[in-house]
């Protein structure tokens, strides 16, 4: 599959079914392609989709099923785009950083696949708004989902999550409690974290989603 270049093959690829509830096109809108006039699509759509697959049934589907709506506020970003915005301060590290994260369609140095979602999950964002932490929700995913990097921000309750075939298990946050909360080799990294979330409902799996292609 090549890179969509006309409306019809970016209508196809974003037709792309990644899992059960969830399809290429809604991670592909940028404010910034949108604004600056680039095209936000991959140069390996095939890999793109494989990745963008693991990270919907293995963490995006698990989160809906159990909390219900799970909104997209970024994703997938191209070289030119996401560069563009690494060197304007908007938001955006830079493009080697982002291999196998935000650039689905780029395995990191050491050939691995990956792929990264900002996301907002209403039920996570009203329960902020009364009084809870984003510590609750990192720990419930800490304990129940194959996650590689959560990362919280104080708008709307978003964050990034990552799928990577290499996990690294890190939780942080631009949130007070600001900082590292746990990673590989932390003393609270290991055991069930059940105290930190009293009150989440139990994990839903939803049942496996058998793809035509």
């Amino acid at each position: 599959m090549r890179t969509p270049r006309s409306v019809r093959t970016v209508e196809r690829f974003g037709r792309a079914r990644l899992s059960r509830s969830f399809f290429m096109r809604e991670f592909l809108f940028s404010e910034i392609a949108c604004i600056e006039g680039m095209r936000n699509m991959p140069d390996d759509p095939q890999l793109a989709i494989a990745a963008g697959r693991a990270l919907c049934e293995h963490l995006l589907e698990p989160l809906q099923a159990t909390f219900g709506r799970v909104a997209i506020r970024s994703s997938y970003r191209s070289p030119e785009v996401n560069g563009f915005g690494n060197a304007r301060d908007l938001s955006c590290a830079s493009n080697e950083h982002n291999r196998a994260r935000h650039a689905w369609d780029r395995r990191d140095a050491d050939g691995h696949m990956g792929a990264m979602a900002t996301i907002v999950i209403p039920w996570h964002m009203d329960r902020l708004r009364d009084g809870g932490s984003w510590t609750s929700m990192a720990w419930w995913i800490h304990d129940h989902l194959p996650y590689s990097e959560l990362e919280f921000y104080p708008k709307l309750g978003a964050f990034n999550i990552a799928w990577h075939e290499m996990p690294k298990r890190r939780i942080s946050s631009y949130v007070e409690p600001r900082g590292l909360l746990t990673a590989p080799g932390h003393a609270n990294h290991h055991g069930d974290h059940g105290e930190h979330y009293s009150g989440y409902p139990a994990l839903v799996v939803p049942p496996p989603f058998l793809h035509d292609d």
